[in-house]
């Protein structure tokens, strides 16, 4: 059976009244929404506040989850909503922190120079790319910057970003390369890499 179909299955318990349903449904995700959110809002009190409010809306909308995305996906969305809504209400923009470490490092491609952290020298590359990066993610329009945190570092596939989004998959396409171009324009000075070369 797969993880969505067991989503499912505790998605109907509860819809049927099943409390520890839904109760399962809040362990197995609060630390993903919690990470999730965190790239937008950086007090980790706040974090769990929204993530609560989040997990409080997606119960109240149970009964209309009808099952046409994964329950990871929908709940993604609301979470992304409720934090939009919650910055908003205080007057601040979506701020993103990668926490870029070095097993990131694997998710770019010819990153080796990323992988290297033995050296006091390559230590120091990775922290000043780390800054760039999140310098330069902070500084991307929302939409772009949701779409890179949602492929790159929640690791979600471009169908459920799409999902999440409420946009199509072309469109998600566009917004991931576009920020992914964004940020090998302001690493080329620091890696030494040509245009024609991404990373």
């Amino acid at each position: 059976m797969s993880d969505r179909e067991i989503d499912q299955q505790l998605v109907e318990r509860a819809q049927k009244g099943d409390k520890r349903a839904f109760d399962m449904l809040v362990v197995k995700y609060q630390r993903k929404l919690g990470r999730l959110l965190s790239r937008f809002i950086r007090d980790a009190a706040e974090v769990e506040d929204v993530a609560q409010e989040a997990f409080i809306k997606a119960y109240r909308a149970l009964p209309s989850f009808r099952g046409d995305s994964a329950f990871y996906t929908w709940l993604y969305r609301i979470g992304i909503n409720t934090a939009k809504n919650y910055l908003v209400a205080r007057g601040r923009r979506a701020p993103t922190s990668t926490g870029f470490d070095s097993e990131e490092a694997e998710g770019f491609e010819d990153a080796e120079l990323l992988r290297d952290v033995n050296t006091p020298e390559a230590e120091l590359m990775s922290k000043q790319i780390g800054n760039v990066v999140n310098e330069t993610m902070a500084e991307l329009p929302e939409e772009l910057r949701m779409a890179i945190t949602l492929r790159e570092i929640e690791g979600l596939s471009y169908e459920d970003i799409s999902t999440i989004m409420n946009c199509p998959i072309g469109t998600v396409r566009s917004r991931i390369f576009r920020a992914r171009e964004t940020i090998a324009e302001r690493l080329r000075p620091l890696l030494g890499t040509s245009k024609d070369k991404r990373w």
